[in-house]
């Protein structure tokens, strides 16, 4: 992130407007048809250049896809790697970019298979919404079950189930029902649609010959709903839902001090140098609600106790704002010079609880190397990072009934949860009500790969170490 970015200067882009900006992912079983499926919408979305449409018709000719119809493999617009294309499956998260008149989007497309669950939490952590497929064929198997566990757990703001391959069942309705009845009694399980978890909605489609993907199929006269694409271009984005409940956060990532050397194209648009002399800010991304110029705001510092300040000053992409939103990325200035580094985090004044050592979490386990206590991590909250020791392993999810079984250890995929302690106390919140503030990253100190994804709920204990819980 450079110093530039984050003075005024020339206008890199148009200032803050509302943004049509979507995020979502696919999930589900193997053989689902994710990738088909995101081929299709950028196919028939007309999102694809007419070199990547003749080279993908090449491949596929030379593979024999499409037989005499001359079809192509729309998988092969998603799927990139040698070894995707070679086997015929997903094995990393795909991200593609395209727009409608309506919104752009974001989609993540990831991989189906069990020992990939983790690209699945990766791609799930921030979209908007997710998009679960099944096989028409096969009904609700088990990954669907873990892969709506994890949106539960994740409180992924909209879930849509896709039911692919109706076409290989004659577009039968009854078989669609079944299923749709099988996906609402999961979700139900789960709590999906209720307490602020996400919407469940289920869609016929087939991914291959398009029905109800960007346009409604005349071979499901039994379905009225709208189509895929609609029900994407028209869903409101997490952001748009979450502004108004959340309190303002904005972690701090770099401390913006030029004393009067400006970048050279700043100084090429005219700014004078000695103007940013004692010029001093703190940019980052703001995670969470709205802030405005004239607003109290409390730093917090792992260690110390909350210092408030003023903010007098939003900078943001080379012009000032009266106000800022989650998930600009800004420059704040302060009245006060307090000592304020990377790793704190700028809050709206009154709304912190205090900082705990103690952590109860939800994991969710994406390393082949297996979770045990007392063993050492690190913890990376924010742009903070701590040590850590696991104090002790309290369960694991069992998909079949959606209840915790005892366990003393974490394997891959498995969802859990552990009690951890930490070096240094950190302002954690609620992930209920602070999607991101209250999630965390779990950390190999040896090799830095991530072990697992974290995520903090309130539990309202007397003792200190019951502060946080699941």
């Amino acid at each position: 992130m450079s110093t530039e970015t984050f003075l005024p200067g020339p206008d890199l882009v148009a200032a803050a407007l509302p943004t049509t900006l979507f995020r979502f992912a696919t999930a589900g079983s193997v053989d689902d048809g994710k990738s088909t499926l995101v081929g299709r919408l950028l196919h028939d979305s007309k999102a694809i250049l007419a070199d990547q449409l003749d080279a993908v018709a090449r491949t596929s000719a030379d593979r024999g896809f499409g037989g005499e119809k001359g079809g192509i493999d729309l998988a092969l617009l998603t799927d990139g790697l040698r070894a995707e294309r070679e086997q015929g499956i997903t094995i990393d998260v795909a991200y593609r970019y395209f727009a409608t008149d309506r919104r752009s989007f974001i989609l993540a497309d990831c991989p189906g298979h069990v020992q990939y669950t983790k690209n699945t939490v990766t791609g799930a952590s921030t979209a908007d919404a997710v998009v679960v497929l099944i096989d028409a064929r096969k009904g609700v198997l088990e990954q669907t079950r873990r892969h709506l566990s994890v949106l539960q757990l994740l409180r992924v703001a909209h879930v849509i189930v896709a039911v692919n391959k109706i076409d290989l069942v004659d577009f039968s309705e009854d078989v669609f029902r079944e299923i749709e009845a099988d996906v609402q009694q999961v979700g139900r399980e789960l709590g999906l649609g209720s307490d602020g978890v996400a919407d469940l909605r289920v869609v016929p489609v087939s991914a291959l010959d398009g029905d109800n993907v960007v346009d409604s199929s005349e071979r499901t006269p039994w379905y009225d709903g709208p189509a895929l694409l609609e029900v994407l271009e028209t869903l409101p984005a997490a952001d748009e839902l979450e502004s108004h409940l959340e309190s303002f956060r904005f972690p701090v990532q770099l401390v913006v001090r030029p004393q009067g050397a400006l970048a050279p194209d700043a100084v090429a648009g005219g700014l004078d140098p000695e103007a940013y002399r004692d010029y001093r800010a703190y940019a980052g991304q703001i995670t969470e609600g709205s802030v405005k110029v004239g607003d109290q705001v409390s730093i917090l510092t792992p260690g110390q106790a909350p210092r408030t300040t003023t903010i007098t000053g939003i900078d943001f992409a080379g012009r000032e704002l009266a106000e800022a939103a989650a998930p600009q990325s800004v420059a704040l200035r302060l009245a006060d010079e307090f000592d304020v580094a990377r790793g704190d985090t700028i809050a709206a004044a009154g709304t912190v609880r205090e900082a705990s050592a103690d952590l109860y979490a939800a994991l969710c386990w994406l390393s082949p190397k297996p979770l045990r206590e007392g063993a050492k991590v690190l913890v990376k909250h924010g742009t903070r990072t701590v040590q850590a020791l696991v104090r002790n392993v309290t369960g694991k999810l069992d998909l079949a009934s959606f209840g915790l079984e005892p366990t003393s250890t974490l394997e891959l995929n498995d969802i859990g949860h552990a009690q951890l302690r930490l070096a240094a106390p950190l302002p954690l919140e609620n992930y209920l009500h602070h999607r991101r503030t209250g999630a965390f990253l779990v950390i190999d100190p040896l090799d830095g790969n991530t072990l697992a994804a974290g995520l903090v709920n309130d539990h309202p204990g007397d003792h200190e170490d019951e502060r946080y819980s699941i």
